[in-house]
């Protein structure tokens, strides 16, 4: 006999509401792009700051909002990823900022696990690179809808009809103008606003609301712009008509099942042509919606919380030496002080100092919905992957570990402070800065990573909020592979036959370790009954089968 699916609120229900009111959603980019100074001016428009401060700002004493860690306001990158609520006209926004350097790609790709639509930012001198792409793969192989925005046009840039049709090919969706630039660099005029039938006009060098200019010529075919502007006017109204004949209007259903992608031109440093992004995000993109567990599908609008750890970060505020975990509300509403259950463990938590976010700044949250993201601190009891409920066993899946690229053995200058170091990696692993594993035989620590920075990374961290001093010594492994096995004899006995290669990561899981790909192949022949996995759900407990 089937059980009745949980109550869900009805559609006119304050909870239903609340929830439909919710944009949550992340942006992605390459490094350089101008992600960073977008979310900027994206909090500026929301009233959530007074004054942007770009990444390469003049003032060294301004930093970004959304680069908080202490090597990113050295670096001027994003490394770990910031959260950010807003509100918006009728709208809750959580915006999500995620890394845009390429060796932190785990950790963008956990953040777009917990939101609805993507913002990508492309550099108009560069068009779409890498890394880009790479983070496109997840949105694309999830549905998740995406804005387009194209930064930097105030600089000497590609032709936009060029970069159009290279977005296109590289999305393999189509694009639909919502906004079409004329001129660039020294000579860029504005943007022509299609919707609204106007021209906004370009300033340079804005930074507060009140300096934004509402500057437009009513009507694209008005005369006015010709006398103006001259050939960059002409040439952007004959790349206007071309387009209007060869692009299908933009259909929301489509935008919806990430199959279309509405299309912005402007200069986030000079908070021009954000404004209409904003507006678009409130008006097209979805609201919360529903998410899959292993045992069910969860609607947004039920009356029960559940929520998913996608993010863990440890001493956000060094002061405290917290760690707070980053939960995506997948249904319900969250009450500050209720019970609630971490599945993996059993345990019970009342969390009571559950905090939001804008970046460093905290304030504390009394009640959440489906769609917000919250922090909630702890010491350990929560984990990457973990799902709370009310009480419902639950496990939401789809937050994977990748198996690292690179190791280093970890050495440590003071032999006194081994247990500072193990304790720190222990809480960088669990929060996913880096794989720490533990070789089976003892000796070093090893730390396995996607690329070098997270090396440099962790190393900082460590120094800085461990006060340990660690170096880094090359490794002779280069590949990991989680093993498991439905013979618990047979793992067991592989697990003995390989002592010097197994090695438990920072949850236990074993894996096997390998210096060459020959190596991993023998292993596989001689031992059938072993499952080798380039992929572990965080939770350590679900295994992807399909990779080797």
């Amino acid at each position: 006999m089937s059980s009745l699916p949980p109550a869900a609120a009805s559609a006119t229900s304050p909870l239903a509401r609340e929830i439909q009111r919710r944009r949550t959603f992340a942006i992605i980019s390459h490094p350089d792009a101008g992600k960073t100074t977008l979310t900027e001016k994206l909090l500026l428009f929301s009233g959530a700051i007074q004054i942007a401060g770009s990444v390469k700002a003049r003032k060294a004493t301004r930093h970004a909002t959304s680069d908080w860690m202490e090597i990113e306001k050295q670096r001027g990158i994003s490394v770990a990823s910031s959260v950010m609520q807003m509100e918006y006209g009728d709208c809750v926004i959580n915006l999500l900022d995620t890394p845009g350097h390429q060796d932190f790609s785990e950790d963008t790709y956990r953040v777009l696990t917990a939101v609805d639509a993507a913002l990508m930012v492309v550099d108009a001198a560069n068009g779409v690179e890498e890394q880009t792409l790479r983070l496109l793969k997840v949105c694309r192989a999830r549905n998740t809808p995406i804005l387009t925005f194209v930064n930097k046009m105030d600089r000497e840039v590609k032709a936009p009809l060029e970069l159009l049709d290279e977005i296109e090919q590289t999305l393999g969706m189509s694009l639909v103008p919502m906004t079409w630039p004329v001129g660039m660099g020294k000579t860029f005029r504005g943007v022509m606003d299609l919707p609204k039938n106007r021209m906004r006009l370009f300033k340079a060098g804005v930074e507060k609301l009140e300096e934004v200019s509402d500057d437009t010529v009513e009507g694209l075919d008005n005369p006015v712009l010709h006398e103006r502007f001259g050939l960059d006017y002409d040439n952007a109204a004959g790349e206007l008509e071309l387009l209007r004949e060869a692009t299908p209007p933009l259909d929301r259903e489509a935008f919806l099942a990430g199959q279309q992608s509405p299309l912005f031109f402007g200069s986030a440093v000079n908070t021009f042509g954000v404004r209409e992004v904003l507006d678009a995000l409130v008006a097209l993109a979805p609201p919360p919606g529903e998410r899959a567990a292993q045992q069910r599908v969860v609607q947004p609008t039920e009356d029960k919380f559940t929520g998913v750890v996608f993010k863990v970060q440890a001493n956000m505020d060094p002061a405290h030496r917290d760690r707070i975990a980053f939960v995506r509300v997948s249904s319900g509403r969250f009450n500050r002080g209720m019970r609630l259950k971490v599945t993996r463990t059993g345990k019970e938590i009342r969390p009571q100092t559950v905090v939001s976010f804008l970046s460093q700044r905290r304030e504390l949250v009394d009640e959440a919905v489906a769609g917000d993201i919250i922090g909630v601190p702890n010491h350990g009891t929560l984990q990457l992957g973990d799902t709370l409920t009310e009480g419902e066993m639950l496990t939401f899946t789809g937050l994977p570990f990748f198996a690292p690229e690179s190791f280093r053995n970890v050495e440590i200058n003071d032999p006194l402070r081994s247990k500072q170091l193990r304790q720190g990696l222990q809480q960088l692993g669990e929060e996913g800065a880096i794989q720490v594993f533990t070789p089976a035989a003892g000796g070093s620590l090893m730390l396995g990573a996607i690329g070098q920075l997270q090396f440099e990374v962790v190393l900082h961290r460590l120094k800085s909020e461990y006060g340990v001093d660690a170096r880094l010594e090359p490794c002779r492994f280069t590949i990991a592979r989680w093993i498991t096995s439905t013979d618990k004899t047979a793992l067991d006995r592989f697990i003995a036959s390989e002592p010097l290669r197994i090695a438990y990561d920072v949850v236990g899981a074993p894996a096997f370790l390998a210096q060459y790909s020959s190596d991993l192949r023998v292993a596989q022949e001689r031992a059938p009954a072993i499952q080798f996995h380039s992929m572990r759900e965080h939770s350590g407990l679900v295994f992807d089968t399909h990779h080797s």
